[in-house]
């Protein structure tokens, strides 16, 4: 494998914020209790939670304290 299939595929297995996200979503018993406990509408998390809409970073901002996250350089 080349340099550049390697490192496309080393990308493509990276799990995204919107995955993590996602991933804690579906841990919870329901959609809406994550919304009432994060401050978010219900039909914007469901939608988003579906797959069907990608989300504000303020709605964002508010699931990554919701679920006690926290974003940091990788250097780190």
């Amino acid at each position: 494998m080349t340099k550049s299939k390697a490192t496309k595929a080393k990308r493509a297995k990276r799990e995204t914020i919107a995955d993590v996200l996602r991933r804690k979503i579906a841990e919870r018993e329901t959609i809406a209790e994550v919304a009432y406990g994060a401050g978010i509408p219900v039909p914007v998390l469901w939608r988003f939670a579906t797959g069907q809409r990608d989300m504000t970073l303020r709605t964002a901002d508010k699931l990554i304290e919701y679920f006690g996250l926290e974003i940091r350089d990788k250097a780190e």
